[in-house]
Order: structure tokens, then sequence, then C-alpha cells
């Protein structure tokens, strides 16, 4: 099929999530109240393991870089997503557009590296308690943090400057609800050979290097547990992995059943779908999770909203 002609692109169109003019209002007020739960869930989170005295531990301090990196990546695209369905033809900037890829992929790939430390913290807590604030030493802990945040951003840089250094053909409309790289490859003129390549060879080791940390973490846990003689001490350690295996098995199992489906049903609905679950819907989860299953955050809820009752009364 011939490409159409060269010409300079601007600006894009974003189609959204439906075209139907009935689903509009209804999907507007959903995904508003989704949001807008992300927002005050992990802001709460983020601001009571800053400030509450008992949640100043390593596995508190990952939470609340979990609780950042879902914030961020749910905010580049849940606003603009959300305008989507109050606008008759969602345009976004050429330089927007690109800006939301770049910040996107900073933050989404660099959750899967937070899940991996805090996998890695659960391992030394329940395997090698009496050396756990030796090994998880504050500075250790900005290590594991700092290197995916650098790791994350050049990654970041390097598919967002390939992609938008590349020709785009005339059409500008963008299947999707925001600026992603297979979405914007498919509107490109030039050979996108090279840039799928990288993409699939970044998007490959992101997924099995973290999750291989998760896997042999956990094998370890498990081991650990089965040793132990105590009832009460393995419903101990299973209790403390379980909020953290939770957000593991539905983070993850969205990308790979995204990334592994086979090429003839892939398409840009089906990603849709899946999209709309790890940008909108588990940022919004992963509070809750932690929340509901945690009795250490529990208390210091309770201890903080006292505290700010107190104020005001």
């Amino acid at each position: 099929m011939e490409k159409p002609n060269l010409t300079a692109v601007h600006e894009f169109i974003l189609k959204g999530i439906t075209s139907r003019p009935d689903l509009q209002a209804p999907l507007f007020g959903l995904f508003l109240i989704i949001y807008m739960s992300t927002l005050v869930g992990n802001l709460g989170m983020i601001i009571l393991t800053k400030v509450d005295y008992s949640l100043q531990t390593p596995m508190y301090f990952f939470l609340r870089h979990l609780s950042i990196t879902d914030l961020d990546y749910s905010t580049v695209v849940g606003p603009k997503m959300l305008v989507n369905f109050v606008v008759d033809q969602n345009t976004i900037s050429y330089h927007f557009c690109a800006t939301q890829l770049a910040f996107f992929l900073v933050f989404i790939i660099t959750e899967l590296f937070i899940l991996s430390a805090m996998s890695y913290d659960r391992y030394v807590a329940i395997c090698k308690p009496l050396f756990y604030t030796v090994i998880m030493s504050q500075r250790v802990c900005h290590i594991l943090v700092a290197i995916p945040y650098l790791y994350c951003t050049f990654v970041s840089l390097l598919v967002t400057i390939k992609i938008f250094t590349l020709s785009f053909c005339g059409y500008n409309v963008i299947s999707h609800f925001y600026c992603d790289s297979l979405p914007l490859i498919a509107l490109l003129c030039s050979n996108t050979y090279e840039i799928e390549v990288i993409i699939l060879i970044l998007a490959a080791f992101n997924l099995i290097s973290s999750l291989l940390v998760i896997i042999v973490s956990y094998v370890l846990i498990l081991k650990a547990i089965l040793k132990m003689k105590s009832a009460e001490g393995r419903r101990k350690a299973f209790s403390t992995c379980g909020s953290h295996l939770t957000s593991v098995t539905v983070f993850y199992g969205t990308l790979i059943f995204m990334y592994v489906q086979p090429k003839s049903s892939h398409s840009f609905d089906t990603d849709k779908v899946a999209s709309i679950f790890y940008t909108m819907v588990i940022p919004m989860l992963n509070p809750l999770i932690y929340s509901l299953r945690n009795k250490d955050v529990k208390s210091a809820l309770k201890r903080t909203w006292n505290k700010i009752r107190n104020i005001f009364s």
C-alpha cells in the first residue's frame, strides 16, 4: 500500500477511547472519579509515608516512590484523556505529544524497577532479618531508586528522540487516547525497522530483568517461609508480602498480556483496553491495596486523622 505524501505534521488528533456519543458523558464521569481517587489516594500515601514516624522504613520508602510513579504517569495521561470526552476533536501539539510520550515512558518503566526493588526489600526482611538495617541502609535505598530513574530517563529520551526525528506522513490521527510509541510508529513514513527493534529489545529487557528479580526474590522467600516452624511467623511473612504480590500480579499481568499476544490478534483496540487498566485503574488500586491490607498504614492513617481533628477541634 502506498504511503501518503510527506507533509509537515504540527499537531495530532487523539481518537480517544470511543467515538460513540452516548458513551461520552458516562465515561467522562467514570474516569473523572477514577482519576480523582488516584490523585487523593497516591498523594495521601506519599504524605503519610513522609510524615508518620512508624513508616520511616525502607519498605515504605519504596512504597512512597511507587505512589509517585503511579501519580505521575496517570497525570501525564488522565487529564488529556478526560478532555477527549468534552471536545469534538481532541488535538495535541507535536511538541506536547513528544513530551507526553517521554514522561509517560519514564514513569511507567520506573514502576517496573520500583516493584522489583520492593521484592528485594521483602527478601532481605524475611531471609536476612538480622542484617536488614545494614543491607537496606538509607544509601542503598536511594541508589535502588536513583538508578531506575536515570536509566528510564535515558530509555525514554532514546525512544522519543528516535520517533520524533523520523518523518511523519500527512495522516495525523493517533488511534489511541494518548501519545504512545506504537500508535505513533504507525504514522511514520520513514523506515521504522530500527525503532521497532529498539523498542522490542528494551521492552523485553525491562520486563524480563525486573520480573526475574521479583521471581528469584519470592522463590527464596517461599523457601524461607516453608522452613519456619512457627505458624504465626509464616502467617506474618505471607501478610507482609501479600500487598506487593497483588500489585505485581495486576501490573505485570496487564503488561505481559499486552506485549505477548499473537500478532494476528493484536489490535489498537485491545491495546486501549489494556492501557486503560495500567494507566488509570492500577494507579487507583495500589493505594487501596497497600492501605486496606496493611495494619501499619491503617494505624498511621488513624494517628494522622486524629492529629488533624485535634488541630481543628
